[in-house]
């Protein structure tokens, strides 16, 4: 799993001699904030279609939460694909990962 920095806002961050560039971190995490979930009881889709899901992500741009693409309703990225919001992160308990779809990165 890539590091993360503690602040990922200040672009031009270094942390052990490291810049953002060299962490894992695109220019879009770089300006991600941190909205409230819009469906903090899981994926937004999934909880008006009656279906279940596998694993949750949130978008950093608004908030919403889908279904992972190990679900079959591969919300999130369908959400990427509609909105173009281009950052989510885990909305699993414990984990703090985050995925860039325009630069397929992870950080």
């Amino acid at each position: 799993m890539a590091e993360t920095l503690p602040n990922p806002r200040q672009a031009g961050a270094v942390l052990a001699g490291r810049s953002i560039g060299d962490m894992g971190i695109c220019e879009h995490m770089v300006n991600t904030a941190e909205p409230e979930p819009r469906t903090p009881e899981g994926c937004e889709e999934c909880l008006r279609a009656g279906t279940r899901w596998v694993h949750l992500r949130k978008c950093l741009d608004c908030g919403h939460i889908g279904c992972c693409d190990s679900s079959p309703g591969r919300h999130a990225t369908a959400h990427f694909k509609e909105e173009g919001h281009p950052v989510i992160r885990s909305y699993e308990p414990g984990e703090e990962w985050r995925w860039c779809f325009v630069d397929q990165r992870l950080g």
